[in-house]
């Protein structure tokens, strides 16, 4: 029985794609189920993928849906996925020829349901770690701590048990296709922390067209998105003021470019965002500039 799925969000990603599928391809451990969901492509994505899936190599389930985003994505894939484990694995990256292994192998000494899952390491395609390596002193932390009170940086890879992924779905906005994903993460903070595995599961490349880099754009379009993401972050009950003083500028500023009149009523920080208010403009002026069009 399979235990792992792999699951990818794609949108107009078929010139990356194969890359990915070859790494899935030459797995040591085959114990797996590669699930795609495609979030509107118009380009030659169902009938690259519908190549791999008559060769037969990897288990491979597709899905198209109208585009939603990527927490769209991630939301009808936690609702498909019947696996134990599971792990995005974006269009643009690709896998180590053993990351099933060694992720099924770990678990199987080390999973229970007292945890949440693992988290392992991400490098870039020249074998470099991304940030730092995890605390080789500890065995578990929630991924806030990790970040928050550990010194960690740099993206990693997250593997989660999928009767928990299954909790606190993204919500939807009209004519809005972004909500941060680790709301879901920091929710599972509140009640499991995360194994930790110092090996590499995941080589990641920054594209030009990637989430990453358009981030600017996306804060301006989606200010329902991002203003429900900061009063989340708001609420939990671990973080500094400084933390979520944060938070609370970034509130600000989604909320103006929401045009949230309504906003001070819905903060669960009123005292931070009121004093966030100067630096929320201020944050709302320069993402205008840098987006205004050319």
């Amino acid at each position: 029985m399979k235990r792992l799925t792999i699951f990818t969000p794609t949108y107009n990603r078929a010139y990356c794609l194969p890359r990915l599928y070859e790494s899935l391809s030459k797995q040591t451990v085959q114990a797996f189920i590669w699930l795609i969901i495609d979030d509107g492509s118009t380009d030659d994505t169902a009938s690259l993928v519908q190549g791999w899936m008559d060769a037969g190599k990897v288990d491979i389930r597709y899905i198209k849906q109208s585009n939603q985003g990527m927490h769209g994505a991630h939301n009808t894939a936690y609702a498909q996925i019947h696996t134990e484990l599971n792990m995005c694995i974006d269009s643009d990256d690709y896998v180590p020829v053993d990351a099933v292994e060694k992720i099924i192998h770990f678990w199987e000494r080390h999973g229970s349901n007292e945890v949440s899952g693992l988290v392992g390491l991400d490098a870039d395609t020249d074998g470099h770690i991304i940030g730092t390596e995890l605390p080789s002193n500890l065995e578990r932390s929630t991924l806030f701590d990790l970040y928050a009170r550990y010194g960690v940086t740099g993206d990693k890879k997250l593997v989660y048990r999928t009767e928990l992924t299954r909790r606190f779905p993204y919500p939807q906005f009209n004519n809005e296709t972004y909500v941060g994903l680790a709301y879901k993460y920091y929710r599972l903070d509140m009640e499991y922390e995360l194994l930790l595995l110092n090996e590499v599961l995941c080589h990641v490349e920054y594209m030009a067209d990637g989430s990453s880099n358009n981030m600017l754009h996306q804060y301006r379009r989606n200010p329902r998105g991002f203003s429900f993401y900061r009063i989340e972050l708001m609420k939990l009950p671990f973080g500094s003021k400084w933390f979520k003083l944060r938070q609370a500028i970034h509130y600000v500023s989604s909320s103006i470019i929401g045009r949230n009149r309504h906003f001070l009523q819905q903060t669960p920080q009123k005292g931070l965002t009121l004093l966030a208010l100067p630096f929320g403009f201020l944050l709302y002026l320069y993402v205008m500039m840098k987006t205004r069009p050319a």
